[in-house]
């Protein structure tokens, strides 16, 4: 299927590793041109960048802004404005995730999660739908969620599971706000996969995720990016507000 993503805007945030450098060499081979965010290496970004320009010979661009900081999120979609003229696709993929059980975190480590994870989240979507609103356009905005925002954790999760969680709360009132603008609006919650946020829980105790997933396998970013591109094309133009498991089985719903 030809998800229709040629010429088209697509802005990935933490888009220099792990799920979202996946995400961004997805809509590049479908013929999107794309801004990979960074907060902290420009060198990743860079080097997506001209794997992208080199391999899909598709425009590209690194466009730095920490999600945490409302100043750097207006800059990157000026930036954005200048480079381009236009974005067609967010993918609010930028996230952190702290360890600590609830009885020692500080509240300033619980606030940072979510000021990262949700507010973020909602600072891309509004300089991104403000932006449609004003040319009258459609657009696709993915939200990257997870199995924890369902399941939990027992491992000192709380922040990281709770801001994920209300995403999907926040993908569904969004989804109704702008439906009738030809904006919509979906999630994903991808189960457990291969990064750099899982590289040392995977490394200890594999098998144990291993024995939970009916696929008997550990997803890998690609799993997820192929099914947030499709969301990001024409295929999903008759879907919004919807919460799409990308978990090898984990949740069946």
């Amino acid at each position: 299927m030809d998800v229709n993503l040629k010429d088209k805007v697509v802005l990935v945030t933490g888009g220099s590793h792990g799920l979202g450098k996946a995400i961004c060499l997805q809509a590049a081979a479908e013929g999107a041109r794309v801004v990979v965010n960074y907060r902290r290496n420009p060198e990743k970004a860079d080097a997506i960048v001209r794997e992208i320009k080199e391999t899909y010979g598709v425009e590209a661009m690194a466009g730095f802004g920490d999600v945490a900081k409302e100043k750097d999120i207006v800059a990157l979609f000026e930036q954005i404005d200048e480079t381009f003229g236009q974005i067609d696709c967010l993918v609010n993929n930028a996230a952190y995730c702290s360890t600590c059980q609830v009885a020692d975190m500080k509240e300033a480590e619980w606030n940072y999660t979510l000021q990262v994870n949700l507010t973020g989240a909602f600072l891309c979507a509004r300089e991104f739908v403000k932006r449609l609103l004003a040319r009258k356009e459609a657009g696709r905005l993915v939200n990257i969620s997870s199995q924890a925002a369902f399941r939990g954790s027992t491992t000192g999760h709380a922040p990281y599971d709770s801001s994920k969680g209300a995403l999907v709360a926040f993908t569904v009132s969004l989804a109704r706000e702008v439906a009738a603008n030809n904006i919509v609006v979906n999630c994903v919650a991808p189960g457990m996969m291969h990064t750099e946020m899982t590289d040392k829980v995977l490394t200890e105790n594999e098998q144990k995720y291993i024995d939970r997933i009916p696929i008997r396998r550990i997803g890998r970013p690609e799993d997820v990016a192929r099914v947030v591109v499709f969301l990001c094309g024409d295929g999903a133009a008759y879907m919004t507000g919807a919460t799409v498991d990308v978990s090898g089985g984990l949740a069946m719903r």
